[in-house]
């Protein structure tokens, strides 16, 4: 799947979890809620790595919550790229793939 596909799907989801929550998705919300996963990837991280308390949580399941934040914030730049109009694959290329060459 690339990013594109990606955002085609994930987007759909992100509508209706706004919709239900009765969110206004705006570039404001874009960004706040990319910083909450970020902020919750960190709480993960520092959990899983034994820099914060674990509250109960087993190895197996903090490592469950980090790939899960991770992949949050994956979904939330990829989302917040579509609600800019901003390529990413193409902005990966130009960016970080040129230094393949």
């Amino acid at each position: 799947m690339d990013l594109r596909e990606l955002s085609d799907e994930i987007e759909p989801i992100s509508h209706r979890y706004a919709d239900k929550l009765g969110i206004e998705r705006d570039d404001t919300w874009f960004l706040l809620k990319l910083q909450e996963e970020v902020g919750e990837l960190t709480q993960a991280f520092l959990m899983l790595t034994g820099r914060a308390r674990k509250k109960g949580r087993t190895e197996e399941q903090l490592a469950a919550d980090f790939r899960a934040e991770l992949a949050d914030v994956l979904c939330h730049v990829v989302l917040m790229a579509r609600n800019h109009g901003v390529d990413l694959d193409a902005e990966i290329e130009q960016k970080w793939l040129a230094w393949k060459r």
